[in-house]
């Protein structure tokens, strides 16, 4: 008989290669950024989060979502979701790595820096179980603001031991935590909450108040407490709510007590499929004050500027394993005679991407660099611009970056199984970061405000000043934006502002970094206007294979 099927020219699964040693961009930006930090446990993770074996457990924790079990078969509440294992074997290695809430008590150099870095490349692996490890991160310093919280839950919050049982938080080796803000009437407007809470007393974590109310989007609902909004007499206010009440709240046979955190449903999301995100209600809950009375919005909008550093870290992440996904697929497949990625068209929209990913891991990671030295005045000002500047324009990037990378692949690209169902995975993740803590209005008006503070376009200008004289369109860009700046009177042109500060640090930074290569095509392309209005509308000019060959993943 004749050969009917043979399989040929099909790319081979990009696996069991270190994510950490072949991204040389996320290198040579610790190298700025971080110079004397450590990068030996970088590497050990770049290498377990490229194998097989983790590859696997992503995909599994993916189709075999969370499903919520609001009772036991004794008609008893238990409100509780239940993860396949490949879940929690994720989860086990993202704690395991420090991605949570270890930069709060390390004593190494950059640790904001290196957890970023970090989390970049577990994005890359599985980015949905890093909710949880991000509202962790931002969640941990609020707690301060109550020691004796802080002095019993702060080590547990820093461990590196993932325990996923619910107890007792003084019967686990390490705790995670998340976060209920946003209700159904009010969205980013959290003034609208109309969750009370009542003061009933004082004990030992301070003053107590039961909660009553719901939250609409109450994100990792199995984590061992959460900090809420809920109005209080002086105004909105942040309370520290645990899964499990403490001991001296136990029953009279001394039994734990779960507090009256009531799962009305699990959210069926686009993506974003291995994370429980729930509607829930309160119905007196018992809380412990955060801070004071009347003051959620400032310490909210405190742990969203971490959220939010996190949404920019993790769309680099994405649009690496995107572009590292495009790269070796057409590395591989051959079409007309040669390798696609020897295509001259294929070169342009392949060097386009890799471009758009170098900026956007240089953007992240100078801000990662901002917590790292809080208490610089320059460093904080640059935390409180560029926060919503990374936020925007990395995550507003992130879908149509996705979208083109996948489009490499061809129909490939738009299947669920498989090493290149991979793809589809990331297409559909993609749009989160951009919505998730603040759309791009709100990160153009936060922009704005930030601005209007102090001595900020100054420390903009001096941002910017080490890449002056580098390129002719950077230039022409940096002297016109403090007059732009200052005539600013209106909020219409808030995301043009915003977009082109992104594009101007991204040049500095690339100037900085990067090969001329980069930085010339970079700056002529999304600067100087030798650019389409799609990815691979590069110049005819462009170096383009030595632009990829610095963006291989092999």
């Amino acid at each position: 008989m004749e050969t009917t099927h043979e399989v040929f020219n099909q790319p081979a699964p990009l696996v069991g290669y270190n994510l950490f040693e072949t991204n040389r961009p996320l290198r040579d930006a610790l190298t700025f950024n971080a110079p004397v930090m450590q990068t030996s446990g970088l590497h050990d993770l770049g290498a377990t989060i490229g194998s097989a074996e983790m590859q696997t457990h992503a995909r599994l924790a993916n189709v075999n979502g969370p499903h919520l079990h609001t009772h036991d078969r004794f008609g008893r509440r238990v409100d509780e979701v239940e993860f396949h294992p490949s879940y929690h074997a994720l989860m086990r290695a993202a704690v395991g790595a420090g991605l949570h809430g270890t930069p709060w008590t390390a004593s190494g150099a950059s640790p904001h820096v290196q957890r970023a870095a970090g989390f970049m490349l577990f994005t890359e692996l599985e980015p949905s179980i890093l909710c949880p490890i991000s509202m962790t991160y931002a969640a941990t310093p609020a707690l301060r603001s109550n020691p004796a919280l802080y002095g019993d839950w702060g080590p547990k919050l820093g461990s590196l031991w993932y325990d996923p049982v619910l107890k007792p938080y003084k019967d686990k080796p390490g705790v995670t935590m998340g976060m209920g803000m946003t209700e159904k009437q009010g969205g980013s407007d959290v003034r609208a909450n109309t969750t009370r809470a009542m003061r009933v007393g004082s004990d030992a974590w301070g003053e107590r108040y039961e909660i009553t109310g719901h939250k609409w989007f109450f994100s990792a609902p199995m984590c061992d407490a959460f900090l809420v909004l809920a109005q209080a007499p002086a105004g909105l206010t942040c309370f520290f709510l645990p899964r499990v009440l403490p001991e001296w709240m136990a029953d009279s046979q001394s039994h734990a007590v779960r507090n009256v955190i009531h799962i009305q449903r699990l959210k069926d999301k686009l993506g974003n499929k291995a994370n429980a995100s729930s509607e829930v209600e309160f119905r007196g809950a018992s809380a412990w004050l955060v801070g004071e009375e009347g003051r959620g919005i400032p310490q909210i909008l405190e742990m969203g500027t971490m959220t939010r550093l996190d949404c920019a870290l993790g769309t680099s992440g994405l649009m690496r394993q995107a572009l590292s996904l495009a790269l070796n697929h057409t590395a591989q497949r051959q079409a007309f005679g040669k390798p696609l990625v020897d295509q001259p068209l294929m070169k342009n929209v392949l060097s386009d991407l890799a471009l758009e990913s170098e900026a956007a891991t240089a953007l992240a990671v100078r801000l990662a660099r901002a917590f790292d030295h809080a208490d610089n005045a320059h460093e904080q000002l640059m935390a409180r611009i560029l926060t919503p500047v990374a936020k925007f324009w990395i995550c507003k990037r992130g879908s149509h970056f996705a979208q083109e990378a996948m489009e490499c692949l061809g129909g490939n690209g738009y299947v669920e199984e498989g090493g290149e169902g991979v793809m589809a995975r990331v297409y559909r993740e993609m749009p989160l970061n951009s919505i998730w803590e603040g759309a791009g209005n709100i990160m153009a008006l936060d922009l704005l405000r930030g601005l209007r503070k102090g001595d900020a376009a100054v420390a903009l200008a001096q941002e910017l000043a080490p890449a002056r004289g580098q390129h002719a369109a950077l230039d022409r860009l940096a002297d016109a934006l403090p007059a732009r700046i200052e005539a600013m009177t209106t909020e219409v042109e808030a995301r043009r502002l915003t977009q082109d500060v992104a594009l101007a640090v991204q040049a500095a930074l690339l100037v900085q970094t990067a090969p001329a290569a980069v930085t010339d095509a970079f700056c002529a392309s999304r600067l100087g206007g030798n650019w389409g209005q799609a990815f691979g509308t590069l110049g005819a000019g462009t170096d383009f294979d030595s632009i990829l060959q610095r963006a291989m993943p092999r």
